[in-house]
């Protein structure tokens, strides 16, 4: 083929071309011809990230399970790989089978990150996809959405197809029945978005309206015709023991982050902090029970290779039965050179007693958030620790062994004031002393180092924080400048994100169908990869907003009314907007709410709307 002599010309002028040669270990190649159904799975990032991403290993190996769907991989090329590409007309291809992106019949992104946002127009453009849904026609792929960005999909909406919200394993069989039986009565693009819409969880932006207030907020977001829901619920897998899970993972050539056998120990999580969406749209939480995940780490460990599990959730050591499991995992494959890692652990010593068990030889750190410096602020945030929690893990730590503590913390937080962001430092200076003191029983004290890593709050939707505005980007910029010169300290490191970035963040995860012009006019004007600091261009954005008439501060820096009608109202993430007002309330009198796990029902409505509840010890117990 002309494509393949082309790749063999550009490969060896690009940097890392395993990214772009397919061929891994455990790959799934099917007959093109013979398969009625082609899926093509999109990551909006370069192949080093894309492929560590565990929801896209887990669609890839359910549609690669029938006999009737083919899935195959692409991913956004670096800058280098791009050119080359343009250059000689090739298009982004697959990495299966090299067919181009726009003969598949349905191009799924996974939607991870707001800052990918115009990749996915650069890798549609490059697949020789039309951008905009309006201009495609019968020919074209339908592109779908899915993640949990699709929470609010609205800044996407002219650009997608549809949208998947909520869990996608059982959905996205479903997707593929509808188009496999619409291919075959060979109606019009809008039958299938008809019927795409009429199964639960999909969102078919173009039948709905917006209608907006002279002010510029949203009025109403309604459906154009019959048939469609006025609110979309999102999709929850009740019982994520029985859910399909990959026995196979697809094992790269070139190093890729989280590079190793992944075991998804739950999903979920109650603990209720008030800035994290992810609590909000993955709730409730389901366990797997512990001889499922024995079965799939066997499977994985047979089929892989890798030397590393990891066992991954929102929030690893609150697994009701972590203990035995890594238990049992440690007796299974510690002998064999197999480590485990829990990259996610709640702040106590209880976290810090399981690390010492899977990491008995080399301590590779720790990291812990208690994201405010101050305990006002952490209640106003519902963080439900304090600092006793903070120095007894550290005071574990250290004592096993540990030398070098991560703190994670965020600045610009509703009600924060300097006095807060003050508490950062003394805090994290605390922590150092307290490492001095108990490493130098051993004449260790110099090799104590503490890392503190500074974020900037970004408002999210269907959080409790929904409502607030940005704080300015000149505060934040003079907070962060007010910790560095807090912690001058050759023991600590002190690291921040790029102010700029959060302000964008923002505007495209609290935007409205607006927005989608300023994404449309950034990526004309060169904008890709925007995740990435060498290729992030702040001004270039702003140039984009301001010529595609969009005032991106009336997205991150304004406060909202509570009775306003917000952008994405329409998406049902099962937790009630009166609950999320409420805990915004109480966040303002510094009023904690527990877990609902512990304490019983604090009245997000989710179990009693939806039905589901939270499933412990995947089956064995639930509230």
């Amino acid at each position: 083929m002309q494509q393949d002599k082309l790749l063999e010309r550009i490969l060896p002028t690009v940097a890392k071309p395993g990214r772009y040669t397919g061929s891994e270990w455990n790959i799934v190649r099917k007959d093109w011809d013979k398969t009625e159904v082609k899926f093509a799975l999109a990551f909006p990032d370069i192949y080093d990230i894309g492929m560590g991403h565990l929801g896209f290993k887990i669609l890839y190996y359910i549609l690669n399970q029938r006999e009737d769907v083919l899935a195959e991989r692409v991913y956004a090329p670096w800058v280098d790989m791009e050119a080359r590409m343009r250059e000689s007309g090739l298009p982004l291809f697959s990495l299966e089978t090299r067919h181009p992106l726009s003969q598949f019949d349905l191009v799924g992104f996974t939607l991870q990150y707001e800052l990918s946002y115009t990749n996915i127009l650069n890798m549609l453009d490059l697949g020789g996809i039309p951008l905009l849904a309006s201009e495609r026609s019968g020919q074209d792929p339908f592109v779908v959405g899915g993640g949990p960005c699709v929470f609010n999909p609205e800044p996407l909406a002219p650009f997608f197809d549809l949208f998947v919200i909520g869990d996608g394993e059982e959905i996205v069989n479903e997707l593929a029945d509808v188009y496999r039986d619409w291919k075959a009565q060979g109606l019009d693009r809008e039958g299938f978005l008809l019927k795409a819409a009429a199964i639960p969880g999909v969102y078919v932006p173009s039948f709905y309206d917006v209608d907006y207030h002279v002010d510029g907020t949203v009025k109403v977001v309604k459906p154009n015709r019959a048939g469609v829901p006025n609110r979309i619920r999102k999709r929850v897998v009740e019982d994520l023991d029985a859910a399909v899970f990959p026995d196979k993972f697809v094992v790269p050539f070139i190093d890729v982050v989280h590079d190793r056998i992944m075991l998804e120990v739950m999903r979920g999580c109650t603990r209720g902090c008030r800035f994290c969406q992810a609590g909000v749209i993955y709730r409730p939480v389901r366990e797997r029970r512990r001889e499922t995940l024995l079965q799939q780490a066997e499977a994985l460990a047979a089929s892989t290779g890798y030397e590393d599990i990891s066992l991954t959730s929102l929030s690893t050591s609150d697994y009701s039965c972590i203990e035995p499991l890594i238990d049992d995992l440690l007796a299974r494959y510690g002998s064999c050179g197999i480590g485990l890692s829990l990259p996610s652990l709640r702040l106590d010593s209880f976290s810090v007693g399981l690390a010492e068990r899977i990491q008995s030889g080399r301590k590779t750190g720790l990291t812990f958030a208690p994201e405010a410096g101050t305990q006002r602020l952490r209640d106003v945030i519902n963080k439900n620790v304090n600092e006793s929690d903070l120095f007894s893990a550290a005071e574990e730590a250290f004592a096993a062994g540990w030398d070098a503590v991560k703190l994670y913390f965020m600045i610009g937080l509703p009600t924060e004031t300097l006095d807060d962001v003050t508490g950062i430092a003394e805090l994290s200076r605390r922590v150092l002393q307290l490492g001095r003191q108990i490493r130098g029983r051993e004449g260790k004290a110099g090799r104590v180092k503490i890392s503190v890593s500074v974020g900037s709050f970004v408002p999210k939707s269907h959080t409790p924080f929904q409502w607030v505005s940005q704080a300015p980007l000149e505060e934040l910029e003079r907070r962060q400048e007010h910790l560095r010169g807090l912690l001058r300290d050759r023991s600590i490191s002190f690291s921040w994100t790029d102010v700029d970035k959060s302000l964008l963040e923002a505007v495209l995860a609290r935007g409205d169908r607006r927005v989608a012009n300023g994404i449309l006019r950034a990526w004309q004007k060169g904008s890709r990869l925007d995740g990435w600091s060498e290729h992030f261009d702040f001004a270039l954005w702003m140039e984009a907003f301001a010529e595609a008439n969009v005032d991106p501060y009336f997205y991150s820096h304004r406060e909202r009314d509570l009775e306003e009608t917000l952008p994405w109202d329409h998406i049902d993430s099962g937790v009630s907007k009166a609950f999320l007002a409420r805990e915004w309330k109480r966040a303002l009198t510094g009023e904690v709410t527990p877990d609902c796990r512990f304490a019983g029902c604090t009245g997000c409505r989710l179990c009693q709307d939806f039905g589901v509840g939270n499933v412990l010890a995947g089956g064995e117990g639930a509230q």
